[in-house]
């Protein structure tokens, strides 16, 4: 497990497209969400322990915004061949044991990871109503114990946004396992 951290954000940019198949049996594209005043786009992973350790937090997070204008999304875009526990069956299985509450897509392809700059699990990006870049950071000041979390990251950020208001705290990278790159 090699600990790697997202890079510094490029906020204001555009929200790449895709269309992506879900565990839900659905295809998700990003214009699937334009109704929704936020987009919250997660890249996720079934193993690795960073996600692992949050799993339970993401649940609650999107659970607490479902009746919100927030819009969420989860992607798994690690090779499913090196990685079969993060191949399609096993996402179908991990949405369901967990109860997600979004759709959990896969990137097989791994276009989306890369148009996105996604480079660990979690890696959080969160979108406006225009679809720009306002938030690339961590979870929270936490990820191993949720009952050590003084300060909750992601929620101040959609906070803001949902609010009409840009998110102004320090974007603090996320961290977690390197994508799982094909060769």
């Amino acid at each position: 497990m090699a600990l790697v951290e997202s890079a510094q954000p490029e906020l204001g940019s555009q929200a790449p497209a895709f269309s992506l198949p879900a565990t839900d049996g659905n295809t998700y594209a990003l214009e699937d969400f334009a109704d929704k005043k936020a987009l919250l786009v997660m890249f996720i992973c079934n193993h690795c322990p960073y996600v692992l350790a949050v799993q339970d937090r993401l649940v609650e997070l999107a659970e607490d915004y479902a009746d919100k204008d927030l819009g969420v999304l989860a992607i798994c875009s690690n090779d499913p061949v090196r990685y079969p526990s993060d191949n399609f069956e096993a996402m179908k299985r991990v949405a369901k044991e967990k109860g997600y509450p979004f759709p959990y897509a896969q990137d097989e392809s791994q276009e989306v990871a890369r148009a996105y700059g996604a480079e660990c699990t979690p890696d959080f990006f969160l979108y406006d109503n225009e679809r720009k870049l306002a938030y690339r950071g961590r979870l929270d000041d936490n990820w191993k114990q949720a009952e050590g979390v003084e300060r909750q990251d992601l929620r101040a950020a959609i906070d803001a946004l949902l609010d009409g208001e840009r998110p102004t705290l320090a974007q603090v990278p996320s961290m977690g396992c390197s994508i799982k790159w094909k060769y």
